[in-house]
């Protein structure tokens, strides 16, 4: 039985010859199957192309997004270190401010003896004793520590609040008794003096040396006309002695603030300031901050 042909005629559109092709089965199987295949070929290649370049534009996205957030972070970062810099120079600029007006001269009735303090302990406390003054020693060696060792024992304190910690003079004067052991200008005795004194005119404005909240704003044994202010992060600052007291308990005062007036009410030889500094209520040497 002869195999089935496919004849293909082809005329010309003048007179002449007719052509004629004659065609296998299997040539045609093999070229549509050829066909077939080159096209699903391509067809795969194109659909590969298609997802890559959709994989690629999800990748570009996800990248455009990350530089947004990343753009947002740097402009926060950018913020938060502009506001720390103005922090920093209006600090800088108190600083200054209070440490033009401890060089400027001072007057000439400024009494330099001037000193006070509050009530001393009774006799078992005092340092009349051998023990006594053993104790006193350790409790100022405890106060007088080392730089180094005062930085790693002191807490980290939080962005945007150092600006809070004391720095600066609270009132214009001279230093007439300094921190630590002194001889008590009542009775003769060692005792440890808890801040410094700075003799200055009566009515000399007082200053509060950092910004915080007055926790004591009245008359207390000893030292007199008192102002205590809570600045936060365990810092206080005392100020005794007022002839006047310009604030009330609870009131928010700025740092530079005229909170009292210098005065030698409570136990005082003269007119003076009895300034304290207080970390996590233990007496620092207010020198360090000034």
């Amino acid at each position: 039985m002869s195999s089935t042909r496919f004849r293909i005629l082809i005329f010309p559109e003048e007179a002449g010859q007719v052509r004629q092709l004659q065609l296998n089965p299997g040539v045609i199987l093999a070229f549509l199957v050829t066909t077939f295949a080159a096209f699903s070929i391509g067809a795969g290649y194109l659909a590969a192309d298609y997802f890559h370049l959709r994989s690629g534009h999800e990748e570009l996205l996800r990248l455009r997004a990350e530089k947004r957030v990343y753009q947002e972070e740097l402009r926060l970062l950018a913020l938060q270190a502009l506001t720390l810099r103005q922090n920093l120079e209006a600090q800088a600029r108190y600083d200054a401010r209070f440490r033009i007006l401890s060089q400027q001269p001072v007057a000439d009735d400024v009494n330099e003896n001037a000193l006070g303090g509050p009530m001393e302990p009774d006799n078992a406390e005092a340092i009349g004793t051998i023990q006594g003054a053993k104790d006193l020693a350790r409790q100022h060696r405890e106060l007088q520590l080392p730089p180094q060792e005062e930085i790693r024992a002191r807490p980290k304190e939080p962005v945007g609040l150092t600006w809070k910690k004391p720095s600066g003079w609270p009132v214009r004067g001279r230093v007439s008794s300094h921190f630590g052991v002194r001889k008590s200008p009542f009775s003769g005795r060692q005792i440890f003096h808890e801040g410094i004194d700075i003799a200055a005119p009566a009515g000399t404005p007082v200053f509060a040396s950092a910004k915080g909240t007055v926790s004591t704003a009245s008359y207390a044994a000893g030292y007199g006309n008192l102002i205590v202010i809570d600045h936060g992060n365990g810092y206080q600052t005392a100020y005794g002695h007022n002839s006047k007291i310009f604030v009330k308990v609870g009131q928010q005062v700025k740092k530079g603030q005229k909170i009292a007036a210098v005065g030698s009410t409570g136990r005082s030889t003269g007119p003076h300031l009895h300034y304290e500094v207080r970390l996590h209520g233990k007496p620092v040497n207010p020198r360090k901050f000034l």
